[in-house]
């Protein structure tokens, strides 16, 4: 049954010179992923054409104020909203100095016209802020400037119980510490470090926000972002630290007019997805509604040791979203909710698992090579692995939802035989291969 529903095939593997961690994968721009190991080393993988096909690229990127003896604990990076330009870069890290270890942020800008989006421009230009506390995860997430126009800043967790916010001074252009109970009063007087955070933006000026801490405490809050303030807030107690926090909602926008579908509601229906090292994961439903008090829990998700990264996708394209957890175990596991008759609860089935060669440390969903059709990367402990949908099967995907499409194309064959006519006319200039298996 599992290799049946697997729907990945590997595309290519990187082994790295040191190992990484949970906080060492993040996107950088739309085509380009940045892992950080522990030795102080930053590799960039992209897909580029070299002799006429597509290949990827492994290589190291020479980020500057990085000792060759410092132990990167975390990184992230973010393209700041529009209208402003630029690929932004932060990097935690340990430097030791033989008597102390001092902890550092790095964050990496290039205001240079022409040099925004240049990796290896940006990696020059720095800002070393050191920091009192030992850093944990590196996290971005827009909030609303004074402007009133939408701006990305950097929220770094450290061992301080505190979460610190890193906002970009537009006027002295570069980053600078100010107090996040100003955009986050949420974050406020946190009962543990806190080791994962999630925001999630909703309507009516909303956000959901959740964070995972040391402890086991697991909070979540809904926020009015205008002011900003807190409109409602629960927390829950686990048994073991929580290594992920995730928000998100189980369907995605899909097409409601193909035959055989149901009209998918807007996404109101938000879920938090909560990991932790020791017992199993498990799914909160309906959070802005209902807070932590409906749970469902994900079997077997706890036989294979810790889950240390998760990431909820629409795997199979039916526009209801899967949830795939990577375990220290080694084991990549994949859950689909399960609908139920009408008023009752469902359930997350567990459709498949895939074995890997080393612990899983981060997973990211994106489209690498540029074909609209997105790459799984895997973070081992190992490497780097590329998993990409089976173009077989994706192929007979598209094709089977064009034949539904042109099946729900109903005409009256009195008024609307011309404008058939002129429909078929053009599918078939369109894809010629399309229009004859229609026939």
């Amino acid at each position: 049954m599992f290799r049946d529903l697997y729907p990945f095939v590997e595309d290519s593997f990187s082994r790295f010179p040191s190992q990484s961690n949970i906080y060492g994968l993040c996107q950088a721009g739309r085509q380009e992923l940045l892992a950080a190991t522990l030795k102080g080393k930053v590799v960039s993988f992209t897909y580029q054409e070299l002799q006429q096909k597509i290949r990827p690229v492994a290589k190291e990127v020479q980020f500057t104020y990085i000792p060759v003896d410092a132990e990167i604990v975390s990184i992230d990076a973010f393209i700041k909203s529009s209208p402003k330009r630029g690929l932004v870069v932060g990097i935690t890290f340990i430097k030791d100095s033989g008597d102390k270890a001092t902890p550092f942020l790095n964050i990496y800008c290039d205001y240079e016209p022409g040099s925004e989006f240049n990796l290896e421009s940006i990696a020059q230009s720095c800002l070393n802020l050191e920091l009192q506390f030992t850093p944990f995860q590196l996290y971005h997430t827009e909030v609303q400037s004074d402007d009133g126009g939408r701006e990305t800043v950097f929220l770094l967790s450290g061992h301080d119980q505190r979460i610190h916010l890193y906002k970009e001074n537009a006027s002295l252009h570069q980053f600078e510490e100010q107090p996040v109970e100003r955009l986050f009063p949420e974050l406020q007087q946190l009962p543990s470090n806190v080791l994962w955070l999630d925001m999630l933006s909703i309507a009516d000026d909303q956000r959901l926000s959740a964070f995972g801490c040391q402890n086991g405490c697991v909070g979540l809050a809904l926020v009015k972002q205008s002011g900003p303030e807190v409109l409602q807030s629960w927390r829950v107690q686990f048994d073991s630290p929580i290594s992920i926090v995730l928000l998100f909602p189980l369907t995605c926008q899909t097409e409601p007019d193909l035959p055989g579908r149901d009209k998918i509601l807007g996404n109101k229906d938000y879920n938090l997805l909560v990991t932790s090292t020791i017992e199993m994961a498990v799914v909160y439903r309906n959070v802005q509604e209902r807070g932590l008090s409906r749970s469902m829990c994900l079997s077997e998700s706890d036989q294979w040791d810790a889950v240390l990264c998760a990431l909820v996708i629409d795997l199979d394209f039916d526009g209801e979203k899967e949830v795939l957890l990577g375990t220290y175990g080694q084991e990549l596991l994949c859950y689909k909710f399960q609908h139920t008759a009408e008023g009752e609860d469902g359930h997350f089935q567990f459709l498949w698992r895939r074995s890997f060669k080393s612990p899983l440390l981060s997973i990211i969903y994106l489209d690498l090579t540029g074909d609209g059709l997105r790459e799984l990367a895997v973070l081992t402990l190992k490497g780097l692995h590329i998993l990409q949908h089976s173009l077989t099967s994706t192929a007979d995907l598209v094709m089977e939802r064009l034949a539904k499409r042109v099946a729900a194309l109903t005409f009256d064959p009195k008024s609307e035989s011309v404008k058939g006519q002129d429909t078929n006319e053009k599918v078939t200039e369109g894809d010629r291969t399309v229009h004859a298996s229609f026939k």
